[in-house]
């Protein structure tokens, strides 16, 4: 009997074992489930816009403001000096530090007068002359740009009210030592028909590059602005003359997370800074940047401007940053937008970060309150209400059944003859007709490369500026005017370019990843014909021409002025 109980003792005891192990093993296997639907599940969800702000980390500073308080008093005091006139002004080369090719200008007059210069340029074409904005005065600041790294010859034109003039001719040395990031660039000019060009008496192409330092040159190809600053994909003009300036806190750091409003002069208005956690490296050989490729100002001075959302996906994400505060006031997630499975599905890099739509423009149309953007991973651009995030347009060449059925009715339809974009660049807004935006005229860079949704039949043969009209009454697309499929392979670039509007039928067109990156080829049209051709090449430490742009040095809106 003993024997009996001993052994269904032990025949039990296997059973509870056995069952416990099992059970045990069952909650193990249903936890590790639950962890793992839950880590996916947070990968796939977006952050919320609390997260994506705080991961930012935007505010005003005043470092390098309060850095060049001393030379802006220096300067004041010279001003107020009437001991400087016209005949002995007060001359200051660089006058704060990082625009080596310009100088500031002061000196009195005893009657109220304006003023002008010339930098004298050293062939026919390539003078540089701009009228000092703000009227009459008897207090004269004269921001000079354009010099060129040596001698230089500046003559100084002040008009009187009564209409009478009075000239000065300086001479103004410079440094002749361009930076090595610059200098180490080939710079070569194959053809400058001046007569043609859209140069008038002030503008230069400023060559806006990926990293390193932006510079800008004459129709000669000669240097005659640049900044010590590094910059990375952004020198934007905005509405008061002054430019946006992405740069490093550090020059020596691996990150862009400076964003400062500079004139050309290098003196500085503005500075935003961010927290670095959204910092990322398109490879591993790039520095990080927090603003990746894009920003404009809005019509109430905020800036709107493409990052990253501290997130796994990058270059996906917009936000609207306040002029007054530095505060992020607005958040907009392309994945909250567009379908899932273009985010969920897309493969990773080897970081681990999913770079699905990589946005690399943004414009603003003031006659409806949108922006138009461009996805290069998608091989889409697209048109949405800022305020709401509503999508008004699409553009894409993703087939029309792939899509979920509530995005259809916003496809564009493109007529025949218009090409699909891969890889696209710089889209913007040229004009609503009549300020009607249901029929909108835009223009960007088509590299031409199908990377999700781009034309296959044509990737990679070409790459091309091109305008089209858009009819969202018809829902229809129309191409009607594009350069560089004549250029073929020749002239092909993977990444990066832009295509600018300029006057009259004139466009510039930078092919800024020439020959895999050997070299940055800016070419200038009248409709079809080339009057500029311009090439940097030897783009040291990766310093391609991101953006070219044909600007004049003294905005229309610019005003000097110390007391500011």
């Amino acid at each position: 009997m003993r024997r009996l109980e001993l052994g269904l003792f032990v025949k039990y005891r296997k059973i509870i074992k056995t069952s416990l192990l099992i059970a045990l093993s069952a909650t193990l296997a249903v936890l590790t489930g639950c962890q793992q639907d839950t880590a996916n599940a947070d990968e796939n969800v977006p952050l919320s816009s609390a997260e994506i702000t705080a991961n930012l980390g935007s505010k005003l500073v005043t470092t390098r403001a309060t850095a060049q308080k001393t030379a802006t008093k220096t300067y004041q005091a010279a001003l107020a000096n009437t001991a400087y006139t016209v005949d002995t002004p007060y001359v200051k080369v660089n006058p704060y530090g990082t625009s080596p090719l310009t100088a500031l200008v002061l000196f009195t007059t005893t009657e109220k007068a304006k003023v002008s210069y010339t930098v004298v340029g050293k062939t026919n074409g390539t003078s540089i002359t701009n009228t000092v904005n703000g009227g009459y005065q008897t207090q004269h600041q004269v921001p000079v740009v354009g010099l060129y790294a040596g001698n230089n010859t500046v003559k100084i034109t002040v008009t009187y009210e009564n209409g009478t003039t009075t000239t000065k001719t300086l001479a103004i040395t410079t440094t002749s030592t361009l930076p090595k990031y610059i200098a180490s660039t080939k710079i070569t000019v194959s053809k400058s028909n001046k007569s043609e060009m859209d140069i008038g008496d002030n503008k230069l192409t400023f060559l806006v590059r990926t990293t390193k330092e932006s510079f800008a040159v004459d129709a000669d190809g000669a240097v005659r602005w640049y900044s010590t600053l590094y910059v990375q994909h952004m020198l934007e003009p905005i509405s008061n003359g002054h430019y946006l300036m992405l740069t490093k806190n550090d020059q020596s750091g691996t990150t862009y997370n400076d964003l400062v409003e500079t004139d050309l002069l290098g003196r500085v208005y503005k500075e935003y800074t961010f927290d670095t956690k959204t910092g990322h490296s398109e490879n591993a050989n790039s520095d990080k940047t927090v603003i990746h490729h894009d920003i404009l100002e809005l019509p109430n001075h905020d800036l709107l401007a493409t990052v990253s959302d501290g997130s796994k996906y990058v270059e996906d994400t917009m936000v609207v940053i306040s002029h007054t505060t530095g505060k992020v006031t607005q958040v907009i997630d392309l994945k909250k937008l567009l379908p899932k499975s273009m985010y969920e599905s897309y493969k990773a890099s080897s970081d681990g970060t999913v770079d699905w739509f990589h946005q690399n423009a943004v414009d603003y149309d003031s006659n409806d309150g949108s922006i138009i953007i461009s996805g290069r991973n998608q091989d889409m651009i697209m048109k949405l209400d800022l305020k709401t995030a509503k999508i008004k347009w699409i553009y894409s060449g993703k087939k029309k059944s792939s899509w979920p059925e509530k995005y259809r009715s916003l496809l564009l339809t493109g007529t025949a003859g218009t090409t699909i974009t891969g890889g696209q660049h710089g889209v913007t807004l040229l004009s609503d007709d009549n300020g009607d935006p249901s029929s909108e005229n835009i223009l960007l860079y088509n590299n031409n490369i199908d990377v999700t949704n781009g034309d296959a039949s044509t990737s990679g043969k070409y790459s091309e500026g091109v305008q089209y009209h858009i009819d969202t009454k018809t829902m229809t697309i129309k191409q009607t005017w594009s350069y560089g499929k004549t250029l073929g392979k020749a002239n092909f670039t993977e990444v990066i370019g832009y295509t600018q509007k300029l006057t009259g039928n004139n466009y510039l067109i930078d092919f800024g990843y020439k020959g895999s990156g050997t070299e940055s080829n800016i070419i200038e049209v009248n409709g079809q014909n080339q009057v500029y051709n311009l090439t940097v090449s030897n783009p040291s430490a990766k310093a391609y021409v991101y953006r070219a742009y044909r600007l004049p040095v003294y905005d229309s809106s610019y005003v000097f002025d110390l007391n500011e």
